[in-house]
């Protein structure tokens, strides 16, 4: 089993940056492929990046593609999202993931709201 719980959420203006945390506890953090997701009101869960647990596999979204960095430390059992020059369209729900693979994400964050004011 793996808890996962976001923070760094908030409200910003557009062009601003946010950082996200997920931090995990229980099974071995390190072992797990992890991503960040988000859902938009009305909206489908739609991803926005994804870490391999050595790093050397990440996936973007096109549309955070050159604006959102995705990270992690083993070591501190934490994952992170850098989020820069901030839209309005990404104001959502943020929920962070972990799962053997990006399709099969097992464990999830609550969720923190991320909302970019024009």
């Amino acid at each position: 089993q793996v808890q996962l719980v976001e923070s760094g959420g908030g409200l910003v203006q557009a062009g601003g940056s946010l950082r996200l945390s997920c931090a995990a506890s229980g099974r071995t953090f390190s072992s797990y492929f992890m991503g960040w997701f988000r859902q938009a009101p009305g909206k489908a869960s739609e991803i926005v990046a994804a870490i391999s647990w050595g790093a050397d596999n990440i996936y973007y979204a096109d549309s955070v593609k050159g604006r959102f960095t995705i990270s992690r430390d083993n070591a501190k059992n934490t994952m992170y999202l850098q989020m820069n020059s901030l839209k309005p369209e990404d104001t959502a729900v943020y929920y962070c993931a972990a799962g053997a693979t990006i399709a099969t994400m097992r464990y999830w964050g609550q969720g923190t709201q991320v909302t970019v004011s024009s």
